[in-house]
């Protein structure tokens, strides 16, 4: 009893100044600190400050986590179509594109673009004498395919040097173990568009040995693509001296609109233009929702956290009702009271969000390690690259996002503390004395 009174006289000299005392001064501050800790230890934080911090600390971590994974899985996807496929598309309209020659030296002038290239591209069937399943080949010469990004300094096994003088073919690892072939085994491949007859057009299969194996990361073009000769998939897919698409590469993906106005004022011939945003815009589109569900579900956790902190404070206030009376006739303003509140919930808010983003970070920055740590010492497959399409765990850390979050944790948190700081801070202190 001594030692309140002690307190109370301490604090209440300055209340009882009025406006002398400034908002937020030392004292409030001083008390939303001191209803913050345990009455039996003050380093310790009370119980419901405790599980309020815990709540708040764990929904900024999995936010901030989550978060790092979602854009990690953005920018490898994109890195990954992008750098197997190109950045924007030309493809003939009314008549075939025979002129490929002269449209891509066009294409090739054109400022912002850093690399194009013809390609004839067809579906086909692919087969060895374990397996077969679909594949879809792609004709280039062998200097554009040593330049594709997805492509140079991915290749696993063999190599591409005389790509265009022996005739091969070059698949994704995925692919390769699909079949179960290597380097040098001979894959067979089938297109229904072959050689044309008095009685039709008949399939057309032909034997190809395996010049090499690569890995771009993304686990449906190791699958699917299969690279040939431009020339021999012109007289396989019967396209003489023809291709059926251009591709081209921007120096910056994300500004390829400036570019387009150029390709149409430069290319003169019928051409429909597409560009990767609208080729892939379903899937990201659906990435985008999965994010932005997956934030809004996160940020559910981190308001349930801050009802906690109404909860702690509105019985810290039932609990100090009689410290509050006893301030009040001291000379603490109503005011004064409701800024103690609502510094202890900021305090509670601030202290989650330091933790949080303490632990998250570094967690979101180191997400692979764990990973492949976890999946070693405990024999699990986290992350299965057949069902996400990416062969590790991605994690991009936005800082900016990492701010957003820290600020809406502190918004909830100061919206928590409104209603228990106004029941504080009108609370009667003839009426919570009169109980004592």
């Amino acid at each position: 009893m001594i030692h309140f009174t002690r307190f109370f006289a301490r604090f209440g000299a300055a209340a009882a100044e009025g406006s002398g005392a400034a908002p937020f001064g030392a004292y409030e501050r001083m008390l939303a600190l001191r209803y913050m800790r345990s009455r039996r230890n003050r380093w310790l934080p009370s119980a419901i400050a405790g599980l309020s911090v815990t709540g708040i600390t764990v929904g900024v971590m999995s936010l901030i986590v989550v978060m790092s994974v979602m854009n990690g899985m953005r920018d490898e996807m994109i890195s990954k179509l992008i750098g197997v496929n190109g950045h924007i598309f030309i493809q003939p309209i009314d008549t075939p594109l025979t002129d490929y020659r002269e449209v891509t030296a066009q294409l090739r002038k054109i400022p912002g673009i850093t690399f194009a290239f013809p390609m004839v591209e067809n579906a086909a069937g692919i087969s060895s004498p374990q397996q077969q399943t679909g594949a879809l080949v792609r004709g280039v010469t062998e200097a554009d395919l040593k330049r594709l990004p997805g492509i140079v300094g991915n290749v696993r096994q063999g190599t591409l040097d005389h790509f265009d003088d022996k005739v091969g073919v070059v698949i994704g690892e995925k692919l390769a173990e699909t079949l179960g072939v290597q380097v040098g085994d001979k894959v067979s491949i089938l297109t229904a568009k072959g050689a044309q007859t008095p009685f039709g057009v008949t399939p057309r299969l032909k034997a190809y040995p395996v010049k090499a194996i690569y890995q771009s990361g993304l686990y449906d073009f190791d699958q699917l693509i299969v690279f040939m000769p431009l020339a021999e998939a012109q007289a396989f897919f019967n396209r003489p001296d023809e291709a059926n698409i251009i591709e081209g590469f921007v120096a910056h993906p994300d500004k390829v609109d400036a570019v387009r106005e150029r390709i149409v004022q430069a290319i003169t011939r019928p051409i429909m233009l597409t560009d990767w945003r609208q080729r892939y815009k379903s899937f990201f589109d659906v990435l985008k929702v999965e994010s932005d569900s997956i934030f809004l579900i996160l940020a559910i956790i981190v308001a349930v956290a801050s009802l906690l902190i109404v909860q702690g404070l509105i019985l810290l206030v039932k609990d100090k009702g009689r410290d509050i009376a006893i301030l009040r006739t001291m000379g603490a303003t109503r005011g004064s009271i409701l800024r103690v509140f609502i510094l202890t919930g900021l305090s509670i808010g601030a202290t989650g969000a330091i933790l949080g983003t303490a632990l998250g970070v570094p967690l979101a920055l180191q997400l692979e390690n764990i990973r492949t740590f976890v999946n070693r010492t405990f024999n699990l497959n986290l992350f299965p690259a057949d069902i996400y399409h990416l062969s590790q765990l991605p994690s991009s850390l936005d800082l900016h996002e990492v701010g957003g979050i820290a600020v809406l944790t502190l918004c909830l948190s100061f919206l928590a503390t409104l209603y228990p700081s106004w029941r504080a801070a009108r609370l009667d202190p003839v009426e919570a004395l009169r109980h004592e």
